[in-house]
């Protein structure tokens, strides 16, 4: 069966940048179904040949090295625009014919990625319905793929919900994540899941606790109008910080398979213990880096969290007891992306001799950048009598494969077009993800607890954050990328 990919936003930065590079990686590759074709659906008055010539540049600017003319050019081929606006539904039914035309009444399998403002969503999802587009009849296939954020609360996200379950059933529906298609991400599954070595020591008996960091060190640039409503936790904690709990806490499922591995995540989150606001003030640290409410589009007396640190616990036989610390911020020290396993301390130091007292094994999941993971442990050093040195075990994908790691987009473009939701977020699952955000939320908003929190940029947060963490009996893992390209 031949497959459309129909991109609403086509002229935006999303689709020039990501969406359509990874088309052309999978088509390069020969990943893709045959005969599938890309159609662009925007305001913007292009022609066909005018989107080709456009993507023609920004494709070869963002595939790099990999980038081959001649593929592009037979690649375009397959590459259409349709203007048209996402408020108008009698748009909506002239790309319903130009799609018919496309795929010359042959069943097809279509997928309609919207790529848009948040505010766009329910229109287009309604145009959508009321131009018969989302209907599976003659043996055709469609699917929504639909960006974050998903709402901005779980009131918004349930109404988004409603709304999208009147037009398109529960499995057409793929709520993306980019941070699920990293390899990194994937292969924690397969860490866990493939190895025997991990699973005795993965609880409560073993495990000290846990730390998520996403560490961006760039600032909000051009984004300070939607950032400053947004803030820290809808941005980072909402999505990819609660992904990557859920992936690093799940049980494991049955059998690889979507509904048995989002039936696991969700259960994480279900364990999660809420937050009352005296919870809140105690287990949650926000902080705004200096110099933020003079970026563009910034309030003058912003109140909004560039950094947060949280403190989850996870009520269940595995867990219980054993802390979760999530923590991202903008302007940090570095870009990087890490899961810590911090093991616990042996239960009795046998070289009561040595030059120091023994560190913890901790094991290091690198997300991005240079993805790999690596495992410290205490060694001897030689000539030196019973002298200990923590010292570490690497793997990097790229040294051990050879090749370019892909753009998660292309992982999350083919499974959707092959119908595989293991990576895409369930509706019971955002739900229950804004049920852990919310209270947080509301009593930073409302309660301005914890007090707000300065820092400068190029640190790992304010000092407030350290002084935390150590009163719990932790220090963070405060290290730039533990690999390198």
């Amino acid at each position: 069966m031949s497959a459309t990919i129909v991109i609403f936003g086509a002229s935006g930065d999303l689709t020039s940048r990501k969406l359509v590079p990874a088309v052309y990686e999978l088509a390069r590759k020969g990943r893709l179904p045959a005969d599938t074709r890309v159609v662009g659906f925007s305001r913007t008055a292009f022609s066909d040949d005018q989107w080709r010539e456009s993507l023609g540049k920004t494709t070869a600017e963002f595939v790099g090295k990999p980038f081959d003319a001649e593929v592009w050019k037979t690649f375009s081929q397959h590459v259409h625009y349709q203007p048209g606006d996402i408020g108008k539904e009698e748009d909506f039914v002239a790309l319903g014919k130009r799609l018919d035309e496309l795929e010359k009444g042959k069943p097809a399998t279509r997928v309609y990625y919207l790529a848009t403002a948040p505010q766009f969503y329910e229109p287009a999802v309604a145009h959508l319905g009321a131009a018969h587009l989302n209907e599976e009849t003659g043996g055709g296939i469609r699917r929504i793929i639909i960006e974050k954020p998903f709402g901005i609360d779980r009131a918004s996200a349930r109404e988004l919900n409603d709304a999208v379950h009147r037009v398109f059933t529960e499995h057409q529906v793929y709520r993306i994540d980019h941070y699920l298609g990293k390899e990194t991400v994937q292969n924690i599954l397969v860490l866990r899941f493939a190895n025997t070595i991990f699973e005795p020591i993965w609880n409560r008996n073993y495990v000290d606790h846990v730390q998520i960091t996403v560490a961006e060190d760039l600032p909000v640039g051009r984004r300070g109008d939607y950032y400053d409503r947004s803030g820290v936790l809808r941005d980072m904690f909402q999505n990819h910080l609660l992904q990557l709990l859920m992936v690093t806490a799940m049980e494991p499922p049955a059998h690889y398979e979507a509904e048995a591995v989002r039936n696991e995540k969700v259960k994480v989150l279900e364990a999660i213990r809420p937050m009352s606001p005296s919870a809140v003030a105690r287990d949650t640290v926000r902080g705004q880096y200096r110099g933020y409410r003079k970026e563009p589009g910034v309030s003058p007396d912003s109140q909004t969290a560039t950094f947060a640190a949280v403190r989850l616990a996870v009520d269940n036989w595995r867990w219980q007891g054993v802390p979760f610390y999530l923590r991202s911020g903008k302007v940090m020290s570095c870009r990087t992306s890490q899961i810590v396993i911090q093991f616990r301390n042996p239960p009795h130091m046998v070289f009561a001799g040595s030059s120091r007292s023994c560190e913890a094994n901790r094991l290091v999941i690198q997300i991005q950048p240079a993805e790999g993971i690596q495992l410290h442990l205490e060694t001897k050093v030689p000539d030196a009598g019973m002298k200990l040195r923590m010292t570490d075990l690497d793997f990097s994908f790229q040294k051990e494969f050879h090749n370019d790691i892909p753009d998660s987009y292309q992982r999350l473009l083919l499974d959707t077009l092959q119908g595989d939701a293991s990576l895409f977020a369930r509706a019971d699952e955002v739900d229950a993800a804004w049920s852990i955000i919310d209270p947080i939320s509301k009593a930073w908003d409302e309660l301005r607890q914890p007090k707000l929190a300065f820092y400068e940029a190029g640190n790992w947060g304010p000092e407030e954050s350290t002084e935390w963490m150590e009163a719990s009996g932790c220090n963070w893992f405060d290290v730039c990328p533990v690999l390198t390209h």
